[in-house]
Parts: structure tokens; sequence; C-alpha cells
């Protein structure tokens, strides 16, 4: 031992560098993005200690190889998908011939996903917490044999009690309810949500928890979706947590804008399996079945798929769709998003659809309640106006909206925003739906909050003050981790 002591010092001259060079060799093997991988490689040799530590807590996805092993049972969820053969033949028609070209959009969502785009479905829109919550409810209380509930925030506020004494009536009636909530955004509200859910007999989870120091390699890789599937048949899907500043009567001050969605038909099923999989990653139990996926009746005329992204097999699901979905656009392209800090390879997408002379159109909130984030996107907002693309800030309240319209047919909605912490590190959940009924409904509101907003101009942009641009500039130097 006492000679331990006395080459401790020579033990940690080589132990520091050769930490560095087994988390450099990691970045250069395993990372793909070369602006992290730039930020990663200057952090470990700048700073030796810190850099690594930091790096093996927050810069190793860990995540890939133990969702590969829970999700690769001897019954996959897939099987729980319905078929849906011809989808190619049944697109084109439901399509016609305004919309033909987004018939080449359909690959991609093979592909990308492995899940069949279903037909017979319908989505409905709902503003704000205003519509969405009550309908939540309502479904929560009619709900014959099964809940599902996944959110990112589920607070224990006015609004979320609403919701848990709604789902201990459901358990007290008998129907099966599973709850999961991001372990991080449970830590939003203090005491936690679910404390009062478990008190109601309400079997809940947190996904990927990080209490103990040893469980922080999971801390920054959190579970975005939201997602609420009752009898197995209705899903609501969106942009929307379970929390007060959605709610009409919260104060102005933490008001908030959202969208949520009101799903039915076939395409419940794979939104299901989107939470089934999460829950039997966090949980270990399986949920297969009627009472979970039943059999599924065509209810509308709307043809849509389940986008699951994540930083494990899923990985870059949403980011392939937003670039196959640029690159078919003939017309328009309108996007409503809280965060708007695209890579490079979407901003060229941007660029080159604009250039094609399609008519892109971004609105984005005029006061972020993420102010690095922000900063990080006005710094970049040059290359993304330069080539003909318009932005747009809209006033308060805080608009936490998340869609996409491609030529007044294809809907993009979902959880997920155009940012790296939403493309690269989150979990999310998105829809695509072929339905130009919705995409219409939903470009009257892109109107009217475009209309309502101020338009981001270059020359506004370029003339910040250096200081400011030099705030801005160094905020974009973590835009892959924001």
């Amino acid at each position: 031992m006492t000679d331990l002591f006395r080459f401790w010092p020579a033990l940690l001259a080589l132990a520091i560098p050769t930490s560095q060079a087994l988390a450099a060799a990691h970045v250069i093997l395993r990372r793909r993005d070369v602006r992290a991988s730039g930020g990663w490689m200057g952090l470990i040799w700048l700073a030796p200690v810190i850099g690594v530590v930091l790096y093996t807590l927050f810069g190793i996805n860990r995540i890939k190889r133990r969702a590969r092993s829970l999700r690769s049972g001897a019954v996959g969820y897939k099987d729980w998908i319905p078929d849906s053969e011809g989808q190619e033949d049944q697109l084109r028609a439901h399509l016609g011939e305004r919309w033909r070209h987004l018939v080449r959009l359909l690959p991609v969502g093979d592909r990308v996903t492995g899940l069949p785009l279903m037909a017979g479905c319908s989505v409905e829109s709902l503003v704000d917490g205003k519509e969405a919550y009550p309908a939540m409810l309502d479904a929560i209380d009619h709900a014959e044999h099964s809940i599902t509930l996944l959110s990112f925030i589920f607070d224990a506020d006015r609004v979320g009690v609403r919701f848990g004494d709604a789902l201990g009536r459901a358990v007290d009636r008998g129907i099966e309810v599973r709850v999961l909530i991001d372990a991080m955004g449970a830590r939003y509200s203090v005491p936690r949500m679910s404390s009062r859910l478990k008190k109601a007999g309400v079997r809940v989870a947190h996904f990927m928890p990080a209490i103990f120091p040893w469980r922080t390699r999971f801390v920054n890789l959190r579970n975005h979706r939201k997602i609420m599937v009752v009898d197995g048949r209705i899903a609501f899907t969106g942009g929307m947590n379970i929390r007060e500043e959605f709610w009409p009567e919260s104060a102005s001050d933490h008001a908030a804008h959202d969208l949520h969605f009101r799903v039915q038909g076939p395409v419940v099923a794979e939104i299901q399996k989107a939470f089934a999989e999460d829950w039997t990653f966090s949980t270990g139990e399986r949920l297969e079945g009627d009472l979970w996926f039943p059999s599924l009746a065509p209810v509308g005329s709307t043809m849509a798929r389940a986008v699951s992204d994540g930083p494990d097999i899923d990985f870059e699901n949403i980011h392939l769709m937003l670039l196959g979905a640029l690159s078919v656009a003939r017309s328009s392209v309108r996007v409503i998003t809280p965060y708007f800090l695209p890579d490079s390879r979407l901003i060229s997408a941007l660029n080159i659809a604009a250039m094609r002379g399609v008519e892109v159109e971004v609105v984005v909130p005029g006061k972020s309640n993420q102010k690095l984030v922000q900063w990080a996107s006005t710094a970049q907002a040059d290359q993304i106006l330069e080539r003909g693309v318009r932005v747009f800030e809209s006033p308060p309240p805080f608009d936490h909206s998340k869609v996409m319209l491609v030529d007044a047919c294809w809907v993009f909605l979902g959880s997920s925003n155009w940012d790296p912490r939403s493309l690269e590190l989150n979990f999310e959940l998105n829809v695509e739906a072929y339905d130009p009924g919705l995409a219409a409904r939903l470009g009257t509101l892109f109107r009217e909050r475009r209309e309502a907003s101020i338009e981001l101009t270059l020359e506004r942009v370029r003339a910040r003050s250096v200081p400011v641009k030099l705030r801005d500039g160094v905020a974009r130097l973590f835009s892959p981790y924001l």
C-alpha cells in the first residue's frame, strides 16, 4: 500500500492521457455529428479530467444496446400492427392528380419506420388546452378497458390533479391503466404527480430515472413523447404536456399555445406500439392482446403513419422524414415550431426548396422560454433567410405548437421540435398524415399566427450590435446539445 501511494502521481499522470485517448477514440468511432465531435474533442483535450468525465456521463449513448435487447423478445410489438396491403395504390387514389407527386414520400416512410401507412384513419386537431384537455378527460371517463398515458411533464397542478382524479376513477371502475412519465420531466413539480397517482391505485413508472449518481448516464436522453390511448382505439398525441400553462385560465405570464390531436383508426395501433415499447423498456411488462391492441376498423379517409424517433434503434427517423418532405415539396412548406435550430442538412434542404420556388415559411415565438436556444437560432438566421426562406416571430403567449404542412396536403404533427435535442437526443413521436382537409384547417391556423407575427429580416439580423452577435455566436457553439 505504501508503494502504491508512492507511485500514485506517476499512475495518475499515465491514467489521464490514457483516458483522454480512449474517450477521443470513442468520439472518432461512434459520433456521427462532426460539430458535436469537434466540441467533445476540444473539451476532452483542453480540460482533461472534466472533459473525460462529462463525455462519459453525457456523450456516450448506452441506450441503443439496451433498447435492442428489450425490444427483441419472442413476441415483437410489430406483430400487433395490422397489415396494410396495396398502400401505394390506395395513396395514389387518395391523392388524385393534384397531389400525385407526394407518393414519392411513401417509400421514405416505409424504409425509415418499417411500419405501413394506414388507410381509414381520422385525425382531428385540438387547439390549446381548452380543446385538448376536455376531450382527453372525457375519453378517460368513458374508457371501457384500458388507458395508456405517456407525458414528458405531468405536473401536480390544477390540470394535473384533474387528470390524476380521472385516472383514479378509471382504476376504481376496473380499467387497466398504465402511466409513464419521463424521470426528468417528473421533477418539474413538487410534490411529484406520480406519488398522487400511486395513491389512487394507478400503475405509474418513470422513464430512465437518474436519482443516483451512477444512473446519471441517462440524464441527457429524455422521453419527450406525448401519448394517450384509450381502449386501444382512440389516441391523443401532439406537443402538449399535462400542465396548467396550456389551460385557458392560466395566468397570462405563464400561458402558452399548443396543438394536440385526436387520432382514430388503424394507425392507433402504431401509436400504442410506441407506448408499449417504452413501457416494456421501463418496467419489463409486456402489453399484449386485445386489451391493448384490439382490431381496428376504418373510421375516416386519412392515410397516416406513426414515426418514432430516439437515440436508439429509431435514430434520426424524424430528421430523415423532414428531409424527405422538403425534397418532394412543390408549392409550399409551412412550419410552426417553438425551437428552430436546424442543422446544416436541414438548412440546406430548406434553402434548396426555397430556391426551387417552394414558398417556405416558418413561425417561431418572438420571445422564447429558452433564451440560449433563441440566441443560437438568431446566430444562424442569416443562413436561412438569405436564400428565400421566410421566418416570422409570433407575439406572446409563447407558442409551443409543432406542425409541418407540405403542399396543403401532407401534415407532420407530434412532439418533435426543429432542434438537435429533439432530433438527436430525445425520444419523440410524430405522425404523418395525408389529409387535405386537416391541412386546410391547420393552414388557416398557420395564416392567422403568421399574420399576427413580425417577419424576421436579414437587415434586422445583420443590424445586431457586436456584443449581441458575440453572445448569439457563443450560444450557437452549444447548438448540438440544445
